[in-house]
């Protein structure tokens, strides 16, 4: 064994480790076999008979292969020179063709031309994702295995970049199981005050600063827009603010992330249908948001990052905000609602302006925001908008490196700027049935300053309904891995 890593999954601690050979422990084997060439001799089945099985080598395709002695044999597919993100695939295919087995052993990240970290890496998110589950609320346990351990099998002269990698992935995927696991609790269970305690305790664990506001404080610091959607609550609102600080940081980057920890639409009220009850989910920007920033001291990251997580529900009530009102943001801006069910772009606001002041190099938000942009993109990409090409680019490089798709919607507030025109305010907070997604922007752009800014629309890759590639059933964790690279890699252009 060349190196070990622990990473908790919800109740279960598994441990990674960089081997050279399988171990005799190990209860499945996934054994990498391409769409031609040699087949590992280990399978006992030669080409031919794999492919009168069906199998034909395809990335994640696999097939099980039962023995009366030893571990269970699994061929996965890894196609023609498979890219980490195809290894990724691959390894969460393997992991849940081997649901039924704990102890994982593959050579998944020692078959591929590309470097071995980031093969180690993608092999290690991509096992630790697949096999993620909620732990939830049910009396009894789950029928599944619960997965124990990992061991990477490589040849010499890959264990020190693979055990570099593997650590890696241990801890991006630990942050994304985070972020699953905080989304997928349900509202009673999980509220602005609930997620504040727990980025306190996590701040304490991972080298942050964490800073807890409350109402009054909120007050004083004019966060209208946060208090304005609380006010129909019984609930009371929490700003997070977390802080990373390096020594010598060579850049400064901001996060705010939407913490609508439950989203009834407010006066508006939504419909009774099976999208409003994933509206637990409305606060998957925050939860990606605290999960990054637990990461950051482990992974070495030599940015400084400070994160605003904006945490409240959103419910109607004899006080509840009322069509019409005006609210006053932090940066002096007053707004009048139209649709209380455009709510995140109100608590963003605050958290905008209050990064917006600290002159970052960059600012980063990230929101379940409209239904707009998952009409556009469906439930694979994110929308990124944004004020500054240079960051834009970051975060697309970080999407595809993470195989966290975004794609490109205009700003173009030359052009949509007036929908949001308002008798009585500065603006409204909608701009009316059509190109949602960018009015959504062009309101947030309003709180940046001159600040380099990107935003990202995460409506539509928030949850799963099934298991598909490194995706579990539920909440995906979206948005936490790309941030991690973003924040990790971010070097200013100006």
């Amino acid at each position: 064994m060349l190196a070990r890593q622990t990473v908790r999954m919800s109740e279960f601690d598994v441990s990674v480790s960089v081997v050279r050979s399988a171990p005799r422990a190990a209860d499945a084997v996934g054994l990498a076999v391409g769409a031609s060439g040699a087949v590992a001799r280990q399978l006992g089945l030669n080409r031919a008979a794999l492919e009168a099985h069906g199998f034909t080598g395809s990335v994640g395709q696999t097939l099980v292969i039962p023995s009366r002695e030893g571990p269970t044999l699994v061929a996965v597919g890894v196609g023609v020179d498979a890219s980490a993100n195809q290894l990724r695939d691959a390894a969460a295919a393997f992991a849940r063709a081997a649901s039924k087995r704990g102890a994982l052993a593959t050579n998944l990240a020692d078959v591929t031309s590309i470097d071995a970290a980031q093969a180690a890496q993608a092999v290690t998110e991509g096992m630790l994702l697949a096999r993620y589950r909620y732990a939830g609320l049910k009396s009894e346990a789950s029928n599944g295995c619960p997965l124990e351990s990992i061991s990477l099998v490589v040849s010499a002269r890959h264990d020190k970049a693979a055990t570099k990698g593997a650590r890696h992935g241990v801890v991006t995927s630990r942050a994304a199981n985070l972020a699953r696991d905080l989304a997928n609790t349900p509202p009673s269970h999980l509220t602005a005050r609930g997620i504040a305690a727990r980025a306190q305790d996590l701040a304490s664990a991972t080298g942050l600063t964490a800073e807890v506001f409350d109402k009054d404080q909120l007050a004083v610091l004019g966060c209208g827009g946060l208090l304005g959607v609380n006010a129909g609550s019984t609930e009371p609102p929490r700003m997070i603010k977390l802080s990373y600080v390096p020594r010598n940081p060579k850049a400064h980057v901001a996060l705010v992330g939407k913490g609508v920890m439950y989203d009834s639409g407010g006066i508006s009220l939504k419909p009774t249908n099976p999208s409003h009850a994933m509206m637990k989910m409305d606060m998957s920007g925050a939860a990606a948001v605290l999960a990054v920033m637990s990461s950051l001291k482990e992974l070495g990251c030599r940015n400084q990052v400070t994160a605003w997580l904006m945490c409240t529900d959103n419910m109607p009530s004899g006080s509840a905000l009322k069509l019409g009102d005006v609210l006053t943001i932090r940066n002096g801006k007053t707004v009048e609602v139209h649709n209380t069910d455009a709510e995140g772009r109100l608590i963003l606001a605050d958290g905008l302006s209050l990064a917006a002041e600290t002159k970052p190099d960059a600012i980063i938000d990230i929101a379940t925001l409209t239904g707009s942009a998952q009409a556009a993109l469906g439930t694979d990409f994110a929308a990124v908008i944004g004020s500054d090409d240079a960051v834009i680019a970051g975060v697309q490089a970080s999407a595809i490196s993470t195989d966290e798709p975004v794609w490109q919607l205009p700003l173009a507030k030359d052009r949509y700027r007036k929908l949001l025109d308002s008798m009585v305010a500065d603006m409204k907070n909608v701009g009316g049935p059509l190109a949602g997604a960018t009015t959504a922007a062009i309101f947030l752009s309003e709180f940046v300053g001159d600040v380099p800014w990107a935003h990202i629309d995460m409506a539509g890759p928030m949850s799963i309904d099934n298991d598909s590639g490194w995706k579990s059933k539920g909440a995906t964790g979206y948005g936490t891995r790309l941030l991690i690279d973003f924040a990790v890699n971010f070097a200013p252009s100006r």
